[in-house]
């Protein structure tokens, strides 16, 4: 797998913005990826050394339409940790 079919955009939110100071960035990846093949996607893609990798797997939430319902598709989150001699990821320096 390629490292742009692992990671799919960045998570910007009020908590995602929190850990720009920590070094701590969040990402919504693929489903069905481990955190070794996160680890190794974010090094690759944005010359950085990943200490930790922690994911979380969301379930679709359960939405009406009328009379109709359904549920949005699941995702998964990984919040990467970077070593301390590690340089920031640039993208998300200019946001903060």
């Amino acid at each position: 797998m390629l490292p742009e079919d692992v990671i799919i955009k960045p998570v910007l939110t009020e908590k995602g913005y929190d850990g720009i100071a920590d070094k701590k960035y969040t990402f919504k990846v693929r489903k069905d990826a481990n955190k070794t093949q996160i680890k190794i996607a974010v090094e690759k893609m944005f010359s950085v050394k990943v200490k930790s990798v922690n994911t979380v797997s969301l379930p679709g939430k359960l939405k009406r339409m009328g009379r109709n319902e359904g549920y949005t598709p699941a995702t998964k989150k990984a919040v990467v940790q970077l070593t301390e001699d590690s340089k920031p990821i640039e993208y998300f320096k200019s946001l903060s």
